[in-house]
């Protein structure tokens, strides 16, 4: 197909157009958070393999390490096809979490601890290659609208707990066990991305569009309010659905026609695709059949696909000293060794490794204060909600407040961190049943960082390298989840336990060689407020980052794509005006017919 020949109907022009990639890409992130359900099995891993509560946080460690241990993923993304880290994640996917499933149905000998970690943490590193295979490309695709893209793309994954929950309730009729929602977590992910593997890409379109580029900007934005629109209307059914199973017992076709309903609300979007594809394609074909125009104004969407020229310099140590301008394209190392990376990682550490220390024991503090079983998968679904809202409310809300009042990004980071602070009080405290508040407030925070940090990393060090550089600042999230979930939960919950079965030497003997259970708020008092205190010097951190970063916040910091996409029309408008001049040297197109 020549370049300017288009597609050959509209329905070619919807599933290769760049808005079915990002379609594409919802799905695959809506089915690649399963690593924020460990709360809902954590139990049956616990009490089938008997271990204590910091052996499990252990295990939750690797989980949230191969979830967050994207470096590879980005640097293979820099020499190989998207669809290649795709099929990666996938078979991932599958491996970590059936070995799991096989383990805690007795299909195998019994796994070792670190059998356990390893296979936790292969299943859980598949969502990095999600991330850099839907994530890094969707970015790349809409540079000038990332902060939105990054919100929706991870807004998805956050509803994905409450839409694993429907789907596995449906299933199982909510008689199934922790079991079979593992083996589900395993297949049903791998299966999207290798649906959709050769459809997420980067995507070179051009449309002849006599709109000026402020426009088509506006006519972009649109689009993704409505994305918006459809993912919160998903939100919003989901957290009515909780509300009412929690009040009424459903039957099994009850379950059915809610996990439908649920699965025609994510098939949403492809609505507003098609119906935007479609109309791009009439426009392009209007404007090419016209006569005689004015000079097409044309709309080139070009990012530099990896290649190994480029990749070549990616890993160069040139310049690591005097690095570019914040803003242009950073090197690996250059990003890597920057005052600023090093702030966005402790904040990170701080941060996202309290939010995942809270999701990851919901169900143990639940238990602790003395919440019935059946509240366990409410909190998951009630995190899963509302970290969907805190990122798409924090994609949205901060590219609007950055492109209309120049708030920096950062100081908006700084306040979710300071507002985290309240969930984790209200744990440490046992304020009576305030748990459902405090998965509100947690679930919203976490979900409100990961967007912006991405973001930031994109503005700060430019896109070329973006696959690499937000893996590494993902990394700092298991070294916080290490540190607070493992040396700080884990320790004191299980010193807690031993006081109270030694303190009742009936009780001692009678579990001796159980498990360690915990009850009443001194299980987790200690250990939140710890949370909370280090929570709060990364915010300290991100101001830090405020000041060192406000004049660069303060200009236009997309005037550089701007220029790019003035300097690819005029590109573009000349190669047309070459290619009909030649048609006249060649007699196949009289002047005539040029006006």
């Amino acid at each position: 197909m020549s370049k300017n020949s288009g597609p050959t109907s509209a329905a070619v022009a919807v599933a290769t157009g760049r808005w079915f990639t990002v379609f594409a890409s919802f799905l695959i992130m809506s089915a690649a958070g399963a690593t924020y359900m460990f709360a809902s099995y954590s139990k049956e891993i616990k009490s089938t393999l008997g271990y204590d509560q910091q052996t499990l946080n252990t295990i939750s460690f690797f989980k949230d390490l191969g979830a967050n241990v994207g470096i590879h993923a980005g640097i293979i993304a820099e020499f190989v096809p998207t669809w290649v880290v795709l099929a990666v994640g996938a078979a991932m996917n599958l491996f970590g979490y059936l070995m799991i499933y096989l383990a805690l149905a007795g299909s195998i000998p019994r796994p070792r601890l670190w059998h356990m970690c390893l296979y936790i943490c292969i299943g859980a590193n598949s969502q990095s290659f999600a991330n850099t295979g839907a994530l890094v490309t969707s970015v790349k695709n809409f540079p000038q609208s990332r902060g939105i893209v990054l919100g929706l793309l991870k807004g998805f994954v956050g509803l994905s707990g409450a839409m694993f929950t429907q789907i596995y309730y449906a299933i199982y009729g909510g008689r199934g066990n922790s079991r079979a929602l593992v083996l589900l977590i395993g297949w049903l992910p791998a299966a999207v991305s290798l649906a959709f593997i050769g459809t997420v890409r980067v995507v070179k379109t051009t449309v002849s569009s006599p709109y000026s580029p402020a426009r088509r900007r506006r006519r972009e934005f649109k689009v993704f309010c409505r994305f918006l629109y459809a993912s919160a209307a998903l939100a919003l059914y989901l957290m009515v659905v909780i509300v009412v199973q929690k009040k009424v017992a459903f039957t099994h076709p009850e379950y059915g026609a809610s996990a439908a309903a649920v699965l025609v609300l994510l098939l949403l979007p492809l609505a507003i695709v098609a119906k935007e594809e479609i109309s791009l394609y009439r426009e392009k074909k209007k404007e090419k059949h016209a006569a005689p125009p004015p000079p097409p104004v044309s709309v080139s969407i070009a990012v530099e696909e990896s290649s190994s020229s480029s990749s070549s310099t990616a890993l160069s140590c040139t310049g690591v000293l005097s690095p570019p301008r914040r803003g242009e394209d950073y090197t690996i190392f250059q990003g890597l060794l920057s005052v600023d990376m090093l702030i966005i990682f402790v904040a990170t550490i701080c941060g996202l490794g309290g939010t995942l220390t809270a999701t990851d024991n919901f169900g143990q503090i639940g238990e602790s204060l003395g919440y019935p079983p059946g509240s366990v998968a409410t909190f998951v679904s009630l995190i899963s909600i509302w970290n969907y809202a805190g990122r798409v409310a924090a994609g949205f809300a901060s590219e609007m407040l950055l492109s209309k009042y120049k708030l920096p990004r950062p100081l908006l980071v700084a306040a979710v961190l300071a507002l985290s602070c309240a969930g984790y009080l209200l744990i440490a405290f046992g304020v009576p049943q305030s748990l459902y508040a405090a998965s509100v407030v947690i679930g919203f925070c976490f979900g409100a960082q990961t967007p912006m940090f991405f973001a930031i990393i994109s503005e700060l060090f430019g896109l070329k390298y973006f696959s690499t550089l937000f893996n590494f600042g993902a990394l700092a999230s298991p070294i916080g989840s290490y540190v607070l979930n493992v040396q700080v939960v884990g320790r004191l919950y299980d010193r807690e336990a031993v006081r109270q079965r030694e303190a009742n030497s009936a009780a001692a003997t009678a579990a001796a060689g159980k498990e360690l259970t915990c009850i009443g708020v001194e299980c987790f008092k200690t250990s939140f407020v710890i949370i909370a205190a280090v929570t709060l010097f990364g915010a300290a951190a991100m101001m830090v980052l405020v000041w060192r970063t406000r004049d660069f916040y303060r200009g236009d910091i997309y005037a550089k794509f701007r220029e790019e996409e003035e300097e690819e029309e005029k590109k573009e408008v000349a190669a047309e005006e070459e290619k009909e001049n030649h048609k006249v040297e060649a007699g196949e197109l009289r002047p005539s017919d040029q006006g």
